[in-house]
Formats: structure tokens, sequence, C-alpha cells
């Protein structure tokens, strides 16, 4: 009797044994997560939802609950206790998150992210913790950031055809070029280079030489990988824009057919040696005769190829100051580097403004001008030079002619008239200024500030000519300018009226 006892209290205590290890089992399997199958797609500074949802279907609201990235802590964002937990908050998305439990009681919670960045791109964790027992899922977000439209611009000549630029910026992710002529045909581009700002922006430039002046247009395009979507610009490549042949190809694609035909013209004569001679006389001054009127004609057409090439070499380079570079001299000049690195240096501005009007009342320096002309002063001809003016707040700059006429003024204020830019504040005008008055020939609407400007002065056509060489644009010119006297180049780091109240 005592053994059977033993037997069924060990039976007993197995019993509750296998109870409690089926009870844990059931516990540490008894819900899992699951988050989206597919990649939630957000565009750039919207705001993004990221559900996960238990199941089976029961509350979540006594568990704690995390979305992390790449380590549980610090995490996301923190549900624990029914509140937000924020200490364990990572920087980044401090303000930015909001926790939506409006079917947590059916296992249902989503992590709201306001105001997408590049840098929330990327896998996140979705962890719930109950007791002892804790599960995840995986919750895939894909940010797509549409930049801007690809300007395309040509940049000139090279091996034999144009080079032309694309670029565009704030896209993400990395986006994919492509160029493409007009019939849709992809072209291969000669370089691609593409770098993030400190947002993680990409942005990209691509070049391509063309060589086929059929094609007419070329379309650049810019794609989000992602997405699929696309932005793209096109630019029209004029024929006569593309390099010419050299000149003795075109005289001997111009000299063979003329010999080809004096050849057959010669062996036809033979054959109709036998014939009369009056009529081999007629047909030879008749052939006389046609080669006569051909060389009229072929110097006809050299002539006007010629002129016709001419007038576009100068669109060109009135259209593009670094082919105009080539119709000019560049001016042997030299700047005050001193005085005009002082007025970049905010901590120099007031100890040079004190040396320049120092200068100005002993007439060291006159009208303070910062340019020296090392030649002698324009009285002819073509000539160009440029100034750096990156980082000046104010200036005036252009060129200014010595007065040879007489008036009753006194000597003074009739030796000097300017025709310049000037910049003050955000405002850009054109001004001509006498010894007397300021007239103000334009008012001048900047979107891009200039850091390089190129001046281009014709004296014989009379025009004055200025251009913004960092983005290759005109900007302003004083054209069918009267000059009698002698032309100067003039730069001052103050305005017109500054200097012409300390010059007179």
């Amino acid at each position: 009797m005592v053994v059977s006892a033993d037997y069924s209290l060990a039976g007993f205590f197995l019993l509750l044994l296998l109870l409690q290890v089926s009870t844990w089992c059931s516990a540490a399997s008894r819900f899992s997560v699951k988050g989206p199958a597919e990649p939630i797609m957000v565009l750039l500074g919207a705001d993004a939802t990221l559900p996960c949802q238990l199941s089976p279907e029961q509350s979540a609201a006594h568990m704690h609950i995390r979305w992390y990235r790449n380590q549980l802590s610090p995490a996301v964002f923190v549900y624990q206790n029914g509140q937000e937990q924020g200490g364990e908050q990572m920087l980044e998305y401090r303000g930015r998150t909001e926790f939506v439990r409006d079917s947590i009681n059916k296992g249902g919670v989503a992590l709201l992210i306001q105001h997408v960045r590049a840098s929330d791109h990327g896998q996140y964790w979705c962890h719930f913790m109950d007791g002892q027992s804790s599960q995840e899922a995986i919750v895939e977000l894909h940010v797509i950031g549409l930049g801007s439209a690809p300007h395309v611009r040509m940049m000139g000549p090279e091996d034999g055809g144009i080079r032309v630029l694309c670029s565009a910026d704030g896209w993400f992710p990395k986006p994919r070029v492509q160029w493409s002529d007009m019939m849709g045909v992809n072209l291969q581009s000669l370089s691609e280079f593409q770098t993030q700002d400190e947002d993680g922006l990409f942005c990209v430039e691509a070049s391509l030489v063309v060589t086929d002046s059929s094609l007419g247009n070329v379309t650049c395009s810019i794609q989000n990988p992602l997405s699929g979507q696309e932005k793209a610009s096109a630019i029209f490549l004029p024929e006569p824009f593309f390099p010419t042949m050299d000149p003795w190809k075109a005289a001997l694609a111009g000299t063979v057919p003329v010999l080809m035909l004096f050849l057959l013209g010669i062996s036809y004569t033979g054959w109709r040696k036998h014939q009369a001679k009056e009529r081999e006389v007629k047909k030879k001054q008749r052939e006389s005769r046609e080669r006569d009127q051909m060389k009229n004609e072929k110097e006809t057409a050299l002539k006007a190829k010629e002129n016709l090439k001419a007038e576009l070499d100068w669109k060109k380079a009135w259209l593009y100051p670094d082919w105009r570079k080539e119709k000019f001299q560049p001016a042997n000049v030299t700047i005050n580097q001193e005085i005009h690195q002082n007025n970049c240096d905010p901590e120099s501005k007031e100890n040079f403004r004190e040396e320049t009007q120092d200068l100005s009342l002993s007439d060291k320096r006159g009208d303070c001008n910062l340019i020296t002309l090392n030649q002698e002063d324009f009285t002819s001809g073509r000539h160009y030079w440029e100034v750096d003016i990156k980082d000046t707040d104010e200036w005036t700059l252009g060129i200014y002619e010595k007065l040879t006429g007489k008036s009753g003024l006194s000597t003074k204020l009739q030796k000097k008239k300017f025709r310049v830019l000037e910049k003050k504040e955000c405002k850009f005008r054109a001004l001509i200024c006498g010894p007397q008055d300021i007239s103000l020939k334009k008012d001048l609407k900047i979107e891009k500030y200039p850091q390089k400007i190129v001046i281009f002065l014709d004296y014989e056509d009379k025009d004055i000519s200025f251009y913004d060489m960092t983005h290759g644009i005109h900007i302003f010119s004083f054209t069918q300018e009267s000059f009698t006297g002698s032309l100067y180049p003039y730069f001052n780091i103050k305005s017109m009226e500054y200097s012409l109240y300390e010059q007179y």
C-alpha cells in the first residue's frame, strides 16, 4: 500500500510539471507580429505610416512596443505602461513621431513619421514584448525624392562636335541619367558625376559630345529608380554651330568633281575628232564658256560661304562669352588685390573705408579705381578683361572716358565720363555718369548673383558688353555709344554716387 501511494504522488507531480511546461510553450507562441508585405513608398517631405498587427487579434495596450533601426536602444519610438517613453528616443526623430493606436485593442498599431527625410529611408523593426515573450516584424520604408528638372546647355566645341552638359539636384535615391535623340535612341554619356548634399539628396552632372550635326535635338532624362518617375529637358543644336571641316578638305571635295568633268570632256572631244572642224571648234568654245561660268559660280559660292561663316562666328561670339573671347584681345590689367580682399573680409571693412578715404583726400588714387591698365589706353580695337567680384557686397564696374572737349566747367568736372554696372545692396543698375549728373540707363533684374564678370570693349563698333562668366549669360550692353577720347577700365567697391563724391 505504501509503494502504491508513492507511485501515485510521483505521477501527480509529473503531471503538474507537464502542465507547467505546456503553459510556458503556449505563452511563448501565443502571438506573432506581421508587417506590410511590400515596402512603403513616401515622397520626400510627406508623412509616412508604418503599421504592425498582432496575430491572432488581441489587445496590445498592456504590452511594451518599440520601433527601432539598427539596435534596440536608442529607438525610433518606445511605448510602455500606456504612454510614450521619450528618454530612449533617437534625437533625429524627436518631435516628428506619433503613436497611432486606434486599433490597439485588436492588436493593430502604427508609427507615424512626419516630414520624411532622406535619412529615414531603410528598414524598421516593430518589436512587441509581453512578459517574457517577444516577437517582431520588419517594415521597409522607401523615400522618393523628385528633384529639379534637368538643366541642359551647350558648353562649346570639343572633339569635332559640341559638348552638352546636363545637371539637376534634389533627387533621392541615386537617380538614373539617360541621353536620347529625337527618335528616342539612347546616347552614351561622356562623363557622369553624382554627389550628395548635407541633406543626403543627390546632385547629378552628365556630359555628352554630339558629333552628328543632323541630330537636331538631344534630350536629357533624370529617373527615380524606385518610382520610375522622371523629368526631362531637351536642347536644340543648330547645324551651323558644329565645327566645319578643314579648308583643304572642302577645296578637295569641290575640285575632284570638276576635274572628273574636265577629263570626261577631253575624252569626249578626242572621240569626236573625226567630226567636222566647225563642229569641233564650236564645241570647244562652248566648253570654254561653261568652264568659265562654273569657275565664276564656284568663286561666288565660296565667297558667300566665307561671309556666312564670318556672320555665324560673330553670332556665336555674341551668345557665348568663351567663343567671343576668340574675337577680342586680352587687356593687360592689374587689380589691387590687397584692398579688394580687405573689403571681402568683414573684420577689415571699417579699416578699408578709412584707408580709401585717406587715399581719395590725398589724391593718391583719385577716384579709388582698383584696376590699372598696364598698356596704352584704348583708342581702337577689341579688348576684354575679367574681374572677380565674389563676396563683394557693393561695387561699380565698367569703363571711363577721358573727355577732350571744352566747356565752361572746371578742369576736374570735365575730365571723365563713366559707363558702368553698379551693385548696391540687392539692386543692379546700368549707369552713364557725366561730369554733372548720373543718368540711369536701365534697372537690371539678376536672379543669380555673378561671381566673375568679363567686359568686352569694341571701340569701332561703339559697344561695351558685360557677361556673367559663372553662369555663361549676357548681362547688359552699352550700344551705339559715342567715344571721343581715350578709354580705361574702371572697378570700385563702392556705389557710383560715393565714387563721384570722392572724385569731385
